[in-house]
């Protein structure tokens, strides 16, 4: 049989109600009290009903945390991040996967207020600002990391991506290279053109640009890579330099320009963006701008339970990429 709370008081000496205000920390009852009384508990094996503690709080101890898809190594990292800080304020995480779709977004977010999560992540949003709308009827803080649409939404945390793609160019242009392609993401991706103008940003001082025919389509996956690829090939684009738009993208790019005949870096040299684990093992390893992903998934944490909290003055966060440097960029050799 489970310890309940009227065991410990008989066991203390005292009422229930000392017990209950001891375990929960409050400022009526002396620190020797709580103490004593924390210390009997723990020997007795008195484990918190989370149902009970719910209905005096109102709350359920859970975050609902809504991705794009599982798959991507990218968001296995944000959701670490995101797992280990709720655990550490004693708060579990529902996962569920969007599949990047709009209204399954929605439809996912409604769910997860049916199941009284306290508060609710969405990585990549495909909806963003138009949750404004939205958070009278859910009813719970939302907070949105790497917002993929357009508009202001006050809970959000995310890179600098303009920078990001800044440092790519600059980079780049360190290494002689004026001639520089991009593989964009998926369409939906406002991260996408963004990086892209990053690049362009870098490029303008040098009287230099990205040619709209140099931006090639990708997806975000290795598959979009490889068809970029086959495409930069078969244009004949004389480029000396490919910004990927993300890690894996970069990944099926390596892929099909090594099983084309070409040599990374010496005939064409590739940045990524993201530095997910698996690409520091591949051949070349691959140079790519870094997102602090644990710390995307971390700072959304901080910042939904202090909206659980109800604490003021919540405001954006923006993080800073940085390049790390491998072996798929080399300096272009001229011609004499």
């Amino acid at each position: 049989m489970s310890v309940t709370i009227k065991d410990i008081a008989r066991a203390a000496g005292v009422s229930h109600s000392t017990v209950s205000r001891a375990l929960a920390d409050s400022p009526l009852i002396s620190t020797e009290t709580k103490e004593r009384i924390r210390r009997l508990a723990d020997e007795m094996g008195y484990a918190p009903s989370a149902i009970g503690r719910g209905l005096v709080t109102r709350r359920t101890g859970t975050i609902g945390l809504v991705v794009t898809t599982i798959a991507d190594p990218f968001i296995a990292e944000v959701v670490q991040g995101i797992e280990e800080t709720a655990l550490s304020y004693n708060y579990n995480t529902i996962l569920c996967n969007s599949q990047a779709e709009p209204e399954r977004e929605l439809k996912t977010v409604r769910a997860l207020h049916e199941k009284r999560v306290d508060a609710i992540i969405v990585t990549s949003s495909r909806l963003g600002s138009l949750y404004m709308a939205h958070l009278r009827e859910v009813g719970v803080p939302i907070v949105l990391i790497n917002n993929q649409r357009g508009g202001a939404y006050t809970h959000s945390v995310l890179i600098d991506d303009r920078r990001g793609g800044e440092l790519a160019g600059k980079y780049l242009l360190g290494l002689g290279h004026e001639r520089i392609a991009y593989v964009a993401g998926p369409v939906w991706a406002q991260a996408s053109n963004v990086r892209l103008e990053g690049l362009r940003q870098a490029l303008r001082p040098r009287g230099l640009d990205v040619p709209a025919d140099w931006v090639l389509e990708g997806n975000g996956r290795p598959e979009g890579g490889i068809e970029a690829a086959h495409e930069l090939l078969r244009r004949k684009l004389p480029a000396t330099a490919v910004f990927c738009y993300n890690d894996m993208t970069a990944v099926g790019l390596l892929a099909a320009l090594h099983k084309a005949g070409l040599r990374v870096p010496e005939d064409l040299s590739v940045i990524g963006y993201d530095d997910v684990a698996i690409v520091a093992h591949l051949q070349p390893p691959l140079t790519t701008i870094a997102q602090p992903k644990y710390a995307l998934g971390q700072q959304a944490t901080e910042m939904a339970l202090t909206l659980i909290r109800g604490e003021p003055d919540v405001r954006d966060v923006v993080l800073a990429p940085a390049l790390v440097e491998r072996e798929s960029c080399a300096r272009v050799m001229r011609e004499t």
